[in-house]
């Protein structure tokens, strides 16, 4: 690993190349809290595992309604047919591999500090960090949305922001409870949030009308590509989040890969079979189909109780949304700290829970603070920053292959560089195009957090010199094959 300098000198001396018997990382599994003692806690097991990663990605169909309003339904339902194999299957096949062979609570952090050195590494903690937590301040606002169908209280004003901050201080409390209890927390939500899909899917069996499948949509609507484009991608990315709870899980390298493959699947058929039942069987004015629509859509089909039934589930859902990603934001910077990117108070844990707290407040405060912005900014913005986090995580990905080929990996991806390289180069050029189609605001915002990053890796770089804190990098070492 290059950047020496900023590890202690006796791990200076011992750091191997990558064709040695070992590779040393960061212990991300063991808190700094001296209280805590990670050997007696909970670790999460499949099926919570299972639901995280939904919750990560989707969370069910929610929010992909506008795909409809933009293109129409045919492209729609290509949009979320194709996509995945394009975009969501290449990337949790990168996750499992690389988490398993590197579990700890960095994830794609390790990744591209192992691949490219420090500063790539804090670059892309810096991307993937301000991604996810402007991500989840879009959950709070969709939580809103679909309350105010009950409660027009909330649509606007003062009630609407205090009841934005009261959902986001509440459900971090339950974040800092402790990840398994958020993991069965998801599990309960999954469920009862896509029960009444199904139910709204299988009363409008009767009246599909295959023909409406093929529509490319009204005459007179014009097409909003920016639109389209950025709700499939919102909808089926952060497939790379859960890598950061590598540390918190059961037997990692056996759990990873089965996780992935079965939330794959579930979300892919959460987005799908709604999408097929709505376009099929109901007739409306294109225009209609935004944020929100399928509550308006289960009353058409079947009633007022399915719709208000909907309108809770989203509440739900929003809910597993917050709690899935602002876990994921907090103990990435606690596999930052352990990675010395971040003072080592960022590691340190709660003595009653075992929870990273400073980075659940941290996390928290930045939501609050996006959670005001408009809706399609907050998708936007974060949709570029985690480009730029996923165009460095796929190349980390191709330079780890060929530097580190004796690297033991429990699960490896099954091909060889050439068709890793083709598999990556189709959804970078996907990465590259929502970049491009971006507007001036979404540059400007995503623009100064880069610049933050780096100043801020610099920063760290000099106070570590100047040894104005405690910087000690904690190392696991891996075996290879």
């Amino acid at each position: 690993m290059s950047g020496a300098e900023s590890k202690p000198e006796s791990m200076a001396v011992s750091s191997p190349n990558p064709d040695t018997v070992q590779e040393f990382l960061p212990i991300s599994a063991a808190p700094a809290a001296p209280a805590a003692k990670p050997s007696k806690s909970k670790k999460l097991t499949l099926i919570p595992l299972i639901f995280l990663i939904y919750f990560e990605v989707a969370g069910g169909p929610f929010g992909e309604e506008p795909a409809v309003q933009a293109a129409g339904p045919l492209l729609a339902i290509l949009g979320f047919l194709i996509f995945p194999f394009i975009w969501s299957v290449p990337e949790a096949l990168i996750t499992a591999e690389l988490s398993t062979a590197f579990p700890g609570n960095g994830g794609f952090v390790i990744w591209a500090d192992k691949a490219f050195g420090p500063f790539f590494g804090s670059l892309m903690g810096t991307w993937k960090f301000f991604s996810g937590v402007v991500n989840v301040a879009a959950f709070p606002v969709l939580c809103m949305d679909y309350l105010d169908k009950l409660f027009p209280v909330f649509s606007s004003g003062l009630p609407r922001k205090l009841a934005l901050i009261c959902f986001t201080l509440v459900f971090s409390f339950l974040n800092y409870t402790g990840l398994v209890i958020v993991g069965y927390t998801a599990v309960a939500l999954g469920v009862i949030s896509l029960l009444p899909f199904i139910i709204m899917s299988a009363i409008a069996i009767p009246k599909i009308r295959p023909h409406r499948w093929g529509s490319l949509g009204q005459k007179g609507v014009k097409r909003n590509w920016n639109l389209y484009f950025n709700t499939l991608f919102w909808n089926l990315n952060f497939w790379d989040s859960v890598s950061v709870l590598a540390g918190e899980v059961e037997k990692p390298q056996k759990t990873f890969p089965q996780s992935l493959f079965a939330a794959v699947i579930l979300t892919c058929s959460a987005y799908l079979i709604p999408l097929f039942a709505m376009t099929g069987s109901i007739d409306v004015d294109q225009k209609k189909w935004e944020q929100g629509f399928f509550a308006t859509a289960a009353a058409i089909v079947s009633g007022k109780w399915l719709q208000i039934w909907i309108e809770i589930g989203a509440v739900l859902s929003s809910i597993g949304l917050f709690e899935a990603q602002l876990s994921s934001c907090a103990y990435q910077l606690v596999g930052m700290a352990d990675l010395s990117y971040l003072p080592r108070i960022f590691a340190r844990r709660s003595k009653w829970f075992n929870t990273p707290w400073l980075g659940i407040l941290l996390s928290t405060v930045i939501t609050i603070g996006a959670s005001f912005l408009d809706f399609q900014v907050i998708v936007a913005s974060a949709n570029f920053l985690y480009s730029l986090g996923m165009l460095l995580e796929f190349a980390s990905f191709l330079w780890l292959r060929r530097k580190m080929p004796r690297l033991k990996r429990p699960y490896r991806v099954p091909m060889r560089l050439p068709g890793l390289i083709v598999m990556c180069l189709i959804p970078s050029a996907f990465l590259i195009f929502i970049m491009v189609i971006a507007t001036k605001i979404v540059f400007f915002v995503s623009g100064l957090m880069t610049v933050f990053g780096i100043g801020w890796y610099f920063l760290m770089k000099y106070c570590k010199k100047k040894k104005w804190f405690d910087s000690r990098y904690e190392v696991q070492d891996y075996e290879q094959e």
